[in-house]
Order: structure tokens, then sequence, then C-alpha cells
């Protein structure tokens, strides 16, 4: 596995807000699977799936044969996660991702072509309609098929919701609720943004995320790395190596490096899920959430601390996960 930059959620390079791409020529003429994020505080209230009824014949008027629709929060829980549903998308020959997003102001519709890959997408520059109501922005997707014949013949009359939970997903990888032990004798690498660096595609488009400008994104790029380095100083005493460039498992074990600090950002009972716990009682668990975990990379083993320390705020988050591992 190769480590890109993902400690930063955007990259300026390839995050351009707004951007409009082309339509996929497979739009007309193959599967798509749709990825749904709704901001939870827009009036009236709907739930995702209430979305993906809603949206449903507006996307076959267009032309699409949408095969599928999953919550986009879920799929993007973890980079693990994200890969086994793609796995599971290119095992039902799935052609194009289509992305809806529900926010106060404004809902916006996208497709891409599916990259048959983790990413799912090859870019955030998406082919897309924004309209500043979800009935509004339905229409608009809607007129993409007017006076086109699409191929996609035998499409579903009403939305099918399947799932691949988290825990499942994440059934084989090996989360340990402890620390990790020779931290004081090998490197921890710490990723950051790196020229080449590509990650969280899809998170783009979650509603709490689309539309950020780029000076914005670049804004809190640097405020994070001199934050990171801030808290680092203060909280770990041995050695970290920051990771630029990507560089594959055998390169960074030659260089000392035997771990690397992950971060993961989601809905808490999701990530809870994904990592073995059980999920608490609290009314909070449908907060988006920073977790922080350690993955050594010898024995990919990804351990997750003593105690449950995620945070909707990184910086608390980082800073309890590293308190933590002095317990």
């Amino acid at each position: 596995m190769k480590y890109i930059g993902s400690l930063f959620l955007f990259i300026s390079l390839n995050f351009v807000s707004l951007a409009q791409g082309t339509l996929p020529e497979s739009f007309f003429d193959g599967k798509a699977v749709v990825l749904i994020s709704s901001d939870p505080g827009t009036r009236p209230i709907l739930t995702w799936k209430q979305l993906a009824d809603s949206v449903h014949t507006s996307l076959v008027a267009a032309g699409a044969d949408p095969v599928a629709y999953f919550e986009l929060e879920q799929v993007t829980v973890s980079e693990e996660v994200q890969a086994e549903y793609a796995k599971s998308f290119s095992t039902r020959q799935v052609k194009n991702i289509i992305l809806v997003t529900r926010q106060k102001n404004q809902t916006s519709i996208h497709v891409g072509p599916f990259s048959d890959t983790g990413q799912m997408i090859p870019s955030t520059a998406l082919f897309g309609k924004v309209g500043q109501t979800f009935p509004e922005t339905c229409r608009q997707f809607a007129a993409i098929g007017e006076g086109i014949k699409s191929k996609n013949l035998l499409v579903l009359d009403v939305p099918e919701f399947l799932s691949i939970s988290a825990q499942e997903a994440t059934a084989t990888l090996k989360f340990l609720p402890r620390n990790p032990l020779n931290l004081d004798v090998f490197k921890l690498g710490i990723p950051i943004e790196g020229s080449s660096a590509q990650s969280g595609l899809l998170s783009y488009f979650r509603y709490d995320n689309y539309g950020k400008s780029q000076e914005t994104i670049l804004s809190e790029q640097a405020n994070q790395k001199f934050g990171i380095e801030e808290i680092l100083k203060q909280e770990y005493p041995y050695q970290v190596e920051w990771l630029t460039e990507a560089k594959s498992n055998q390169e960074l074990i030659e260089d000392k490096v035997q771990f690397v600090l992950i971060k993961v950002e989601g809905r808490e009972a999701d990530l809870m899920e994904s990592m073995g716990l059980e999920l608490s009682s609290s009314a909070e668990m449908n907060r988006i959430v920073v977790k922080y975990y350690i993955k050594l990379l010898v024995r990919d083993e990804l351990y997750i601390g003593p105690e449950w320390d995620a945070d909707p705020d990184w910086r608390v988050s980082l800073r309890n996960f590293l308190n933590n591992l002095k317990k």
C-alpha cells in the first residue's frame, strides 16, 4: 500500500470547487451506483433513502441505469471500507458513479466514470448540475435526457438499497484496542500532502465539504500541517518522518519507518462499527468525527488505542490519541 498524503482530505491540484467535467459516454449505456449525502439540518427533513426515492425518476429520465443506492458517509468511512465497496461495484460491472449532495442552500448531482479502483472516480471535476433546491436540481438533471435515446432500457422502477456494513468490509483487518510497542525504537510516518497525492476524492462531495473554495482548502491544509507539528512537539517524544511522496511499505521500512499515523473521518457510529467496537447509546453517534490510529507496517496491525478518543475537532482527536499512547 502506498501512502500519498492521505492525512489531508483535500488535494489542491485535483479539488477545484464546482468544477464541471464532461458527461461520461457510458452514462447512456451502463450501470450506475448512486451515492447520497444529505445535511441532516436541511429542511424539510428527509432521510437519504427518501431522497433516493425522489431522485430515482429524474436519474432514469436523464438516461441513467441506477442499479443501487448507498449513503456516501457509509461508503467513505475509511479507505478499507471504500475499497470493499469498489470491489463489489466492479463485480457488478458498474460503469458510472452518481453523487447526490443535499446542503442547506443548494443541491448538486454529479456523475463520473467508475475508475474500477478504490478511489472510484478519476477526479472531482465531474459533470454536474447544481440548483438551490432539491426539486430544481432533479429537474435540471432529468433534462439531460431530452432528445437522447438511452441504451439503458431495463431499468429499475424503484431504488434498490444494498448494504456492505463497515464491520463486514473490515472483517479481515486487525484493529487492536491497545497501543503499539517500540514507538521509541522506530520512526512514526506522518503522511502530508505531496504533489502527486490523491486521496478522499469521494469525500469532496460530502455535504459538509462540497463547494469549498480553493483558497479555503489551501488555508485549511496549511493550518492543519502547522497544528499537527505543534501538537507533536508537545505530545510525542519520539522520532517522526514526514511523508511527502508515494512510498511502498518496503521503502518505508528501509527508512526505519515501521509505523504510520492514519487519519479517518466519518460518522462516529460507522467508525466504531468498522473497528469492531461496541456502539454507544449516545445521541452523538451520528456526528462526524476524526479518529487517528497507528498502522504497524510489518504485520498490517492497526492500533486504535486503549480508549475511544475520536472528536469532531481533529486537533482534539489527535491530542487525545497521543495522550492515550502514554497509557
